[in-house]
């Protein structure tokens, strides 16, 4: 059986995806992340999650951005 680690829930941050048994939405790992943080300081402020949670956040993003079209988007 598969561990999921990200849901969705519309009761829940108006269904934006989150690590599971959490208030904590992927965006906001994924933020983290791009602005250099690693995933030790990421645990550290955010202790209800685990490493995999955070490589899940990872994965999730790269799996919805390999079907959508996204209007071009430039980034610094």
């Amino acid at each position: 059986m598969k561990n999921v680690r990200i849901v969705t829930n519309p009761r829940i941050l108006r269904g934006k995806p989150v690590i599971k048994g959490t208030r904590i939405p992927v965006y906001v790992i994924l933020n983290l992340l791009a602005e250099g943080y690693d995933p030790k300081k990421i645990i550290k402020e955010y202790p209800d999650i685990t490493r995999n949670d955070i490589l899940a956040a990872v994965k999730y993003a790269s799996q919805i951005t390999s079907f959508e079209e996204h209007r071009q988007l430039v980034f610094s």
